[in-house]
């Protein structure tokens, strides 16, 4: 009788909340490898966290590998923010092919011998795609026009066109020049360069014109991410590396970055009163102090305690995402 009364008093709902409490909770940072695409990973991140809970800023190609920053759980009310920040690359552009992608997973659309392409007219043309531009992305990017996916209206055969936007390449380095001989005979220049530019910049666009502008054509061979704002490939894991560490039982389980050093890495921080923290809490817009930077900042509690990301609006905190 004893044990039958046990039994009907267990919650087997509250359980399972409490366990999901006890998951991981904040960023992990991917080392990406060729021929995943985003959403391949976040496939693999939640089989390891054990969650549908997990997103990611900024979307790297099959192609490219380096950093990804996904989010798991709470974490995901970051990545939308994360997305909008600064991204580093290197990358390999070669001078003298044209491809139907903008990058060496298309079909060479035409080609033209780059041999006799000097140093000083590419650090020209360099020149002129860096700073503040206007960019076409390529067509088989995901930008949306009219509702629509490029690449769908791409590879669905369509003619259109999409509209430049405005981005920012605030560098972009030419460290090696590098003479070959492609395949179909045409002789061409890889350059293996690093570029820092803002979200929404496509690389392969850059490879694409600096190709146009030296009369060559141009596409990109290779890319690697090495930073997204902050978080830097030399704290990226490899999804083999996260997996070891899921497996092994003496271990942690799966590493991540805990949500309150994953948002004072990446935004400026607001350290608030028992006051304000229960103000906040409760809704209520107060008075932000003069802050560096801007975008949202991250609000901490008394205890260190992500509490929001709010931003500035006529000198009072509006919410953008709470925490806690």
């Amino acid at each position: 009788m004893t044990g039958n009364t046990n039994r009907s008093t267990r919650r087997p709902v509250t359980n399972r909340a409490a366990k999901r409490q006890q998951g991981p909770d904040g960023l992990v940072i991917v080392d990406k490898p060729s021929g995943f695409t985003s959403h391949d990973v976040v496939a693999k991140l939640r089989g390891m966290a054990r969650t549908r809970r997990v997103g990611h800023a900024g979307t790297l190609d099959p192609m490219a590998t380096g950093v990804l920053v996904l989010g798991i759980e709470r974490a995901t009310k970051l990545l939308g923010h994360l997305a909008l920040t600064e991204k580093e690359y290197v990358a390999t552009i070669r001078l003298g092919q044209n491809t139907v992608t903008d990058d060496a997973e298309g079909e060479i659309t035409s080609s033209a011998d780059a041999s006799g392409v000097t140093r000083e007219a590419i650090d020209a043309a360099v020149a002129e795609l860096s700073g503040d531009i206007m960019q076409v992305p390529s067509k088989v990017s995901a930008i949306k026009i009219d509702g629509k996916r490029s690449y769908a209206r791409a590879r669905s055969g369509e003619d259109f066109e999409i509209p430049a936007r405005p981005v920012t390449v605030s560098s972009f380095v030419v460290h090696h020049v590098h003479e070959d001989t492609a395949q179909d005979g045409t002789e061409v220049l890889d350059l293996l360069v690093t570029v820092v530019c803002s979200s929404g910049t496509y690389v392969r666009a850059l490879a694409r014109d600096l190709g146009a502008a030296l009369g060559t054509g141009g596409h990109l061979t290779a890319l690697r991410r090495t930073r997204v704002g902050p978080y830097k490939l030399d704290g990226a894991r490899t999804l083999e590396q996260l997996q070891e560490a899921v497996d092994d039982p003496a271990g942690g389980g799966l590493p991540v970055m805990p949500l309150a050093d994953a948002a004072a890495a990446a935004f400026p921080r607001w350290n608030v009163d028992e006051k304000q923290a229960r103000l906040l809490a409760n809704g209520v817009r107060i008075d932000m102090p003069p802050l560096e930077g801007s975008g949202p900042v991250a609000v901490f509690g008394p205890d260190g305690r992500l509490l929001a990301l709010v931003e500035d609006l006529k000198g009072r905190a509006k919410s953008v995402a709470v925490f806690g």
